[in-house]
């Protein structure tokens, strides 16, 4: 049997010129990562990430608290098909779309708009992004989005069979993503509806792990979103 451990990239800078980036508490969750991984012995044969700056920094920064503790971290392969889901886009594509023909959507969005608390404008960002992702999911504008939801879940399937594929018998394999990737990847593993990948996204902490057992085809989840590792001060979801 092996094991794969997908863990969400440290939180990013919301709301910032570039959110594609680790904030302080971002960096200070992948050496909490680190310690807990060091402390346990714990060293993947091999890793794997997308390609978006907060993923590939939230592996480097662990493999970085390796090397000073004098511990051998292997080379990071990167792949697109392991980043998130476009939400600028769908936002700003399907979002105003939908905001034209749809009421619900139309308020979420004035909501998010006229919100000036940083806690309110959280709160009603990630409404309306659940409610816009959900007809996204559905597939009903398909004609409205550049990536379809079957495009990019399909590829991110596609990745994991790859990269389980490729781990052989008895590997431990990591691999540093989003939050979207890892609903797919439990969604898949379970067999539940699309629209459950999305539900599941919503509570994973950064820089939590979800961990397989895989043999084969055949994936079993044995955790998912532990954060055992983060002290209270250290949870965040975004």
């Amino acid at each position: 049997m092996s094991e794969l451990y997908v863990v969400r990239h440290g939180q990013a800078r919301l709301f910032s010129d570039n959110y594609d980036c680790l904030s302080e508490l971002g960096l200070a969750q992948a050496e909490a990562l680190a310690s807990r991984w060091l402390d346990a012995g714990f060293v993947p044969h091999k890793l794997w990430s997308g390609t978006l700056e907060r993923q590939t920094a939230t592996a480097h920064a662990v493999g970085a608290a390796f090397r000073r503790a004098g511990r051998p971290w292997p080379e990071l392969v990167t792949t697109e098909r392991l980043n998130e889901y476009p939400a600028e886009e769908i936002l700003e594509t399907l979002g105003r779309h939908l905001r034209e023909r749809d009421r619900d959507i139309a308020a979420l969005a004035d909501a998010f708009d006229n919100a000036a608390d940083p806690g309110d404008r959280y709160r009603q960002f990630h409404r309306l992004l659940a409610a816009v992702l959900s007809q996204w999911i559905a597939g009903n504008h398909d004609d409205i989005v550049s990536t379809t939801w079957a495009e990019w879940s399909g590829a991110v399937r596609a990745a994991l069979a790859d990269i389980l594929a490729d781990a052989g018998r008895g590997a431990s394999v990591a691999v540093f993503t989003s939050g979207g990737v890892i609903g797919v990847s439990v969604q898949t593993a379970l067999s539940a509806p699309d629209l459950a990948a999305a539900e599941l996204n919503w509570r994973i902490h950064n820089c939590s792990i979800t961990q397989f057992t895989f043999s084969g085809e055949r994936v079993s989840l044995d955790r998912f979103n532990d954060v055992g590792h983060l002290s209270p001060a250290l949870l965040t979801y975004r």
